[in-house]
């Protein structure tokens, strides 16, 4: 019992640092700024849309997109990724849409130059960039990506340019309609968020780097200045790698949550969230099993332990097991082991609270019941087997898959 109390109070303290020192990571304050004046000049936007077998996607997401009020040129490319669905057909259908300054090109995609390894939804965004002309900017989002609200694109310009931001990206709302959805999901964001905080993306001097891939809008001459996409060809997480690549050219980004940015994607199992997480949770531990293990353990530490300390050292209290002396007596527990089973209980707990506290703020934003806060420890575990499960996929041949194929090729 002495041993579960000293852990307990480590993993407590560990909270204590995660919540006040952390970059404020379970906060969700970083929205997009509202600018006190618009461009004079609204610079030209290319939007690249890759996509893969999304026929069904695209007739949702495609029209919010060319319908968005930004008063400069907006260029829309489709990249056709390969498709087998009809999806560029699916695009071809909503050409018509397009209207006044828009503009919707849908591009068949290619195999990369022979030789040459590229993920492949890199690949499709370095295909829609080569196609993208003089743009002043480029905006890289998925074939899921809704656009709530007609300004979103606006707003977006408008910080990037108000506030000199090279990189301006939008984690999107995912979907939360089916019961597993609203467990994975915010935990998803959240722990995003702890690996991430979004202020110390944000700040200039930080080294932490990062994107949300649904929505990057970047500024073309910094892109250029560090060679394109080429430098991140072969990045399977290609939001983090190009958040690092701006970064790297002393380029200011600025990561932050959104309700205006939106994915329709469905999730209606476990297994397609499972999906989600394991095709790339191995890749962002770089394929280590030295880094797997400690991340593993850090799970069970930070988030298993304690609700465990709580709940053992409450039973040993309550039932006097384990305890020296004379045990249960009218006064209460006596003995030398009560003080262990108190601390071990109390440390526990205030773990326990301090983990739930900040996932509340995550909940909110997802407009989800508070209850579900002291759930995490549960869904941090699940996460932990998915984890452990992506690195069993790259051991047999079958990590790093997009859409239905491996993504490097």
């Amino acid at each position: 019992m002495l041993a579960l109390s000293i852990a307990c109070t480590a993993a407590a303290v560990a909270w204590v640092y995660l919540v006040a020192a952390h970059g404020g990571f379970w906060r969700t304050s970083q929205r997009l700024p509202r600018v006190a004046a618009e461009p004079r000049a609204w610079p030209d936007v290319v939007a690249v849309v890759p996509a893969r077998n999304e026929a069904a996607m695209l007739p949702v997401t495609l029209p919010t997109l060319l319908g968005q009020d930004y008063p400069g040129a907006l260029t829309v490319l489709v990249v056709d990724d390969g498709s087998t669905d009809g999806t560029g057909d699916a695009a071809a259908r909503i050409v018509g849409s397009a209207r006044g300054h828009r503009a919707l090109r849908v591009i068949p995609g290619v195999p990369p130059p022979a030789g040459e390894r590229w993920a492949g939804k890199v690949w499709a965004m370095a295909q829609g960039l080569s196609a993208a002309g003089g743009s002043d900017y480029v905006l890289f989002t998925d074939a899921d990506i809704a656009w709530e609200t007609p300004d979103t694109l606006r707003r977006l310009v408008a910080a990037a340019e108000g506030d000199d931001r090279d990189l301006v990206s939008q984690m999107a709302l995912l979907r939360t309609a089916s019961g597993w959805e609203r467990v994975v999901v915010p935990a998803f964001v959240y722990f995003f968020a702890q690996l991430y905080p979004f202020r110390q993306v944000n700040g200039p001097g930080s080294r932490t780097a990062a994107a949300a891939g649904g929505c990057m809008l970047v500024r073309r001459e910094v892109l250029d200045k560090a060679g394109g996409l080429t430098p991140i060809s072969g990045a399977l997480i290609d939001d983090v790698a190009l958040g690092r690549l701006i970064k790297s050219q002393r380029g200011r980004t600025w990561l932050g949550l959104s309700r205006q940015v939106v994915s329709v994607r469905p999730y209606p199992g476990l297994a397609s969230l499972w999906e989600m997480v394991a095709r790339s949770a191995y890749t962002q531990l770089r394929y280590s099993p030295a880094v797997l293990a400690g991340t593993l353990a850090g799970l069970l530490f930070l988030y298993a332990l304690p609700p465990a300390g709580a709940i053992a050292g409450l039973a040993a209290l309550l039932t006097g097991s384990g305890l020296t002396g004379s045990g249960l007596t009218g006064s209460g527990l006596t003995g030398s082991g009560a003080g262990p089973a108190a601390l071990a209980c109390g440390a526990g707990l205030a773990g326990w609270a301090l983990m739930s506290m900040s996932f509340l703020p995550m909940l909110r934003l997802y407009r989800l019941s508070p209850l579900r806060a002291p759930g995490l420890p549960l869904i941090a575990l699940l996460y932990g087997a998915m984890t452990a499960d992506s690195a069993r996929r790259h051991y047999a041949g079958r990590g790093a898959e997009w859409r239905g194929r491996t993504n490097l090729r």
